[in-house]
């Protein structure tokens, strides 16, 4: 039996071994990481995570299987080896009509994540605001968070999640500092115009605001509509940083590769955050990426087809459901309604979903601060076809259509 000063000294050592930092507060895994765990749970077809459980392209994964042949596998450089950060430039060039010099302007990351937070790290301070365009993808604010940043919220109204340039004026505080813009959106599929493109412009000019685009569904479009990036369109460039990705365009997700673009001195200390943080990304698997910067015109082609059918299957299976789809312009998501459940909420109407369909969805809650988001599932279709129809099989099947 312990004596009084061992039994303090014991219940000490426990706390201090349960303390967690406060930075973490009120932090949790995400409704889709949760919604991953619960499909598996029963064997289900998962189209809430975007997984993209696609085939890798032979060009990427070849060239990564050559580069660790080749004993390729020590630290690069903290901003991405030579080669690919020279790729980038000419697609850069060539894709967005941004000039960026491959030396200086371009860090390559562990993933479009770690571009994230990389710029939240290396250009705004704890205490500083962000606003964030909802509904909004989860990392951006929960990294905002842990980064010590104040967020606050402009609500686009659905379904067509107009930005209005009036409405973002009225929703800056004395505190913000940056805009977070993502374009295709995760998880509307929203495309942002050129017009609403510039009304942003304008009002970051008045407020002297940095701009952090996430560009990374900028090849997954539909209907011939253009991707139009930020730092293009008036004097944005100055004030912008382009955060762009690998893993959804190559079906690389695992990978964890991204890559920003910024100036010079931004792009710096963005480099010196990912270094202090990671390191450097897989340096293999930054070669392999690298030759993929060279598949031909018709592999995006193919790819957009490939997705605009998958769309046009799960919207079509969600109307005839009675879950009523907002069919997105770019990205592999859709928002749907999901009143029809008969649920209180969203998180409630999705694991219902799952229990009479065994497909996944994730709540939309997810992404958004309010209760804007509880009539709403969101649904990832960047699945392999067979899988997908079978998914939409259940979907009719378990709710009646």
């Amino acid at each position: 039996m312990l004596n009084s000063d061992a039994a303090t000294e014991s219940r000490a050592r426990a706390k201090d071994m349960t303390q967690v930092s406060r930075r973490l507060s009120g932090l949790v895994q995400s409704d889709i990481r949760a919604m991953t765990r619960a499909c598996e749970a029963v064997d289900g077809i998962n189209l809430g995570q975007g997984i993209c459980d696609l085939p890798t392209p032979p060009l990427v994964r070849d060239g990564a299987i050559q580069a660790i042949l080749d004993g390729k596998s020590t630290y690069s450089y903290s901003e991405g080896i030579p080669e690919l950060r020279s790729a980038i430039a000419r697609k850069l060039a060539r894709d967005n009509g941004i000039e960026a010099d491959p030396t200086s302007e371009i860090v390559v990351t562990t993933g479009s994540a770690a571009a994230f937070t990389g710029v939240l790290h290396a250009l705004l301070d704890p205490g500083d605001g962000i606003l964030l365009l909802e509904p909004y993808y989860g990392y951006h604010l929960n990294a905002a968070l842990l980064a010590g940043l104040e967020p606050s919220y402009l609500t686009l109204e659905a379904p067509d999640f107009h930005l209005h340039a009036d409405a973002l004026a009225r929703a800056i505080t004395p505190r913000t500092k940056a805009i977070v813009l993502c374009t295709p959106s995760n998880p509307s599929g929203r495309m942002f115009s050129r017009e609403e493109i510039e009304g942003l412009g304008r009002v970051a000019a008045e407020h002297d605001l940095l701009v952090i685009t996430d560009e990374i569904y900028e090849y997954i479009r539909y209907d011939d509509r253009e991707h139009i990036s930020p730092a293009t369109v008036g004097d944005l460039a100055r004030r912008t940083v382009t955060i762009m990705g690998l893993s959804k365009t190559f079906s690389i997700t695992g990978w964890r590769l991204g890559y920003c673009v910024a100036k010079p001195d931004w792009a710096r200390a963005i480099s010196l955050v990912h270094d202090l943080f990671y390191i450097c990304a897989p340096t293999p698997l930054q070669h392999g990426v690298a030759a993929g910067f060279e598949a031909p015109e018709s592999f995006f082609t193919d790819m957009r087809r490939d997705y605009d059918a998958k769309r046009t299957l799960l919207c079509d299976t969600l109307s005839d459901t009675g879950l009523t789809p907002i069919v997105p312009q770019g990205s592999y998501y859709v928002l749907a309604r999901c009143e029809p459940l008969g649920q209180n909420n969203s998180k409630d109407a999705a694991m219902a979903l799952l229990e009479a369909t065994r497909v996944a969805a994730v709540p939309g809650s997810a992404f958004y601060s309010g209760a804007q988001g509880e009539g709403l599932l969101r649904f990832c279709y960047a699945k392999e076809m067979a899988a997908l129809e079978e998914a939409c099989r259940r979907l009719r099947t378990g709710l009646g259509a």
